[in-house]
């Protein structure tokens, strides 16, 4: 990519009406543009991370047999009757509102019963089970104060992935695969070290015991207790239910970043989900309901990693891996010439923005630092009188100079210690 054909751009100050530190500095660099409070629009480089954190997110759950699909948004009020969730007094995060004819509809803040209710076109004998099926969707939720940027959305896009099986036993072998699956992510997104599988309330999904994926975070808006020799953690609800003393474990601000609901066979059985089993006896589907919050995730990175300067990528998410830092005067000096040849070495291995823009040295390096594109060449007069460029890893802020014959050997040994 050339940066000349990029239409965003960037900022000298950060937006006076966010207090969040994501969305300051997400739209500041570009990222995101702001539509009003706790809903935003994702410009092109924003795009990019949030689609390579979804693809990671999708090979985890292609790899334990997850079909994906996509379901509407639009939520049918008999739906959720079926379960009670459909009062505002049981469920107070509901965006409703009525078709012409009349018809009241809601807009979809989960997809458990919309995608139960589907199944019963689906889901007839035990040999149609197992079923694992997911989405990447566009949820709503009524949030009473959304000042935490993309981390707690009005608006927001979430991975969620259903099972259906025959028995419960079937159902938790699934549901430990997913723990680790789960795990994997995180690990892959560059949230590994700092997020715990958290036991926890179902709050308004469930009854049942269920867990959460809890990042340590300054900007968290949970409290965790964390069991670092058995490394699992413990919410404020989890704690009381199950007694354990939490002055023996350590306390952390954290924000949750995904969650996982064991149903059992009860919402099946409200909503008529049946199956016949080997014996010809009819029975109700166990349920089970995964979600990670995709923009959140990217949300809890800028807030961990993002210094001073802007953005840090860990590079499986970064929107390229690679820019060029071009501080030609003219098209046709040196300068110019040996970053269009660096790009073109280059191109083809790794995503590589170029910036191409007549612009002053400063102006470049201030974005480029923004930006937060885990390696920069940077091409310039001084350093190629002494035949080289300079490679700095943004994460560190190191900074080595190579030779200009030497760059496309360096930057496979540079990426691949890359953060």
């Amino acid at each position: 990519m050339r940066h000349t054909n990029i239409f965003t751009k960037t900022r000298k100050e950060y937006p006076k009406d966010e207090l969040a530190k994501n969305a300051q500095i997400l739209i500041k660099a570009g990222f995101v543009h702001k539509e009003m409070a706790g809903v935003y629009a994702y410009m092109p480089f924003g795009i990019k991370v949030l689609e390579n954190i979804k693809k990671i997110a999708r090979s985890e759950m292609n790899n334990v047999s997850g079909q994906e699909m996509i379901m509407s948004s639009l939520q049918k009020k008999e739906t959720w009757e079926l379960t009670d969730r459909w009062a505002d007094a049981n469920v107070d995060i509901w965006f409703k509102s009525q078709l012409k004819n009349g018809t009241e509809i809601g807009f979809g803040w989960s997809h458990e019963e919309p995608i139960t209710e589907m199944m019963k076109s689906f889901i007839t004998s035990y040999k149609d089970l197992p079923i694992y099926t997911y989405q990447f969707q566009t949820k709503f939720r009524n949030e009473l104060r959304a000042k935490s940027g993309i981390m707690r959305g009005r608006e927001f896009v979430m991975k969620d992935l259903y099972s259906y099986s025959k028995n419960e036993e079937d159902h938790k072998t699934f549901y430990n695969k997913m723990i680790d699956a789960y795990k994997s992510f995180y690990e892959r997104v560059g949230l590994g070290k700092d997020t715990f599988v958290t036991v926890a309330s179902g709050g308004v999904f469930t009854k049942n015991i269920s867990h959460e994926f809890q990042t340590i975070c300054d900007a968290g808006e949970d409290v965790v207790y964390i069991d670092r020799e058995n490394n699992i953690a413990y919410n404020e609800e989890a704690i009381e239910d199950t007694g354990i003393d939490k002055n023996k474990l350590e306390q952390a601000k954290t924000a949750e970043v995904g969650n996982i609901f064991s149903f059992g066979s009860d919402k099946c059985e409200q909503m008529g989900l049946m199956f016949m089993d080997a014996d010809g006896i009819k029975k109700p589907v166990t349920l089970g309901s995964y979600g990670i919050g995709i923009t959140r995730v990217m949300g809890v990175i800028v807030e961990k990693y993002a210094d001073e300067k802007g953005l840090i990528w860990p590079k499986n998410i970064a929107p390229y891996h690679i820019e060029i830092v071009s501080l030609f005067k003219e098209k046709d000096d040196n300068v110019y010439e040996q970053s269009e040849k660096i790009y073109n070495l280059l191109k083809d291995k790794y995503e590589i923005l170029l910036d191409d823009r007549y612009a002053g040295a400063g102006s470049k390096m201030f974005d480029a630092d923004l930006y937060g594109i885990p390696l920069q060449i940077i091409v310039g007069d001084k350093s190629l009188a002494k035949g080289v460029v300079e490679m700095k890893n943004r994460q560190t802020e190191e900074v080595e100079e190579v030779d200009i014959n030497d760059v496309e050997s360096a930057v496979f040994d540079m990426y691949a210690k890359l953060f």
